[in-house]
């Protein structure tokens, strides 16, 4: 089979993937956790309802200048998420054949400022939310949520036969992102209070129970952790990330290998781990002037 052939062979099998917009949506989102899903959804309905219910194959660069031009109201990083989420749309759709061309490639997302270092807690306020949080379960999510650095719906899937002892204390098996499995050792003092939520609980019964029964929904973990914060007077929109985010400067502040931050977070790459270097620096050229 000669190499024109071939070749056509392949797009004509590539394109078969999907054969309409909605198909192609759907596997473009196959893989994302639910909150993912959620927000790319919504991100891909504002700009096909900006577009005008325009077919993804005829959308042109203009099309996508004049919504980016649209999104000028919102903030930087709000900006560049919901033109991200477009872009990694059209690259999808080219890289399977059912787009020709990916006219995203042609539109540089625009500077966003880095804000990591507002959601980054200090130790006293973690501590304060942990303490000032008077329900057990909740108490020991928050324990947890800050110990392992577990994303939100790791959390939230685990289960008994995920939590065992270990010389250290004890373990939690999770799993998440890109469909990864990590192990994270959990000091002796918070695998106790790990344990404390158990009771007669089976090995497939999840850790956090929701007062109606079954996993905790990660929207009432996101209410835990508010609600928390307010408590402990902390400002702003906290999130449970926030805990993933403070857990990893923490550990970088005490001293911890960034390379084991990186493991503990399931970051694919030490760069990622980096920010977290540069958003607390302990040295700052300033602390060398006279004022």
């Amino acid at each position: 089979m000669s190499t024109a052939i071939t070749t056509r062979h392949q797009a004509a099998v590539m394109q078969a993937q999907a054969k309409t917009d909605d198909q192609l949506v759907a596997l473009w989102l196959h893989d994302k956790s639910a909150e993912t899903q959620s927000a790319y959804a919504d991100d891909l309905a504002r700009f096909q309802q900006f577009a005008g219910g325009k077919p993804l194959a005829n959308v042109t660069l203009g099309d996508l200048q004049s919504y980016a031009d649209s999104l000028s109201s919102l903030s930087a990083n709000s900006k560049r998420r919901h033109l991200a989420s477009v872009k990694s749309l059209l690259a999808f759709g080219q890289r399977i054949g059912y787009l020709p061309f990916n006219v995203g490639a042609a539109h540089k997302l625009p500077a966003a400022k880095d804000t990591l270092a507002e959601r980054i807690l200090s130790e006293s306020q973690v501590h304060a939310m942990i303490a000032l949080t008077g329900d057990q379960r909740d108490r020991v999510l928050l324990q947890v949520l800050y110990a392992s650095a577990a994303r939100v719906s790791e959390l939230c899937a685990l289960k008994w036969r995920d939590v065992q002892p270990n010389q250290k204390g004890g373990q939690v098996t999770l799993f998440g992102k890109r469909n990864k499995t990590r192990v994270v050792v959990l000091s002796e003092q918070t695998y106790k209070a790990l344990l404390s939520l158990r009771g007669s609980a089976g090995i497939n019964d999840p850790v956090f129970l929701s007062h109606k029964g079954g996993h905790l929904d990660q929207s009432q973990v996101w209410r835990i952790v508010r609600q928390a914060a307010k408590r402990a007077g902390i400002a702003g929109n906290v999130s449970p990330h926030w805990l993933r985010h403070s857990h990893a400067s923490h550990a970088i502040d005490r001293n911890a290998p960034i390379t084991l931050v990186r493991d503990t977070l399931g970051h694919e790459s030490l760069d990622t781990t980096s920010r977290y270097l540069h958003a607390r620096p302990g040295e700052s050229s300033s602390l060398y002037l006279s004022i």
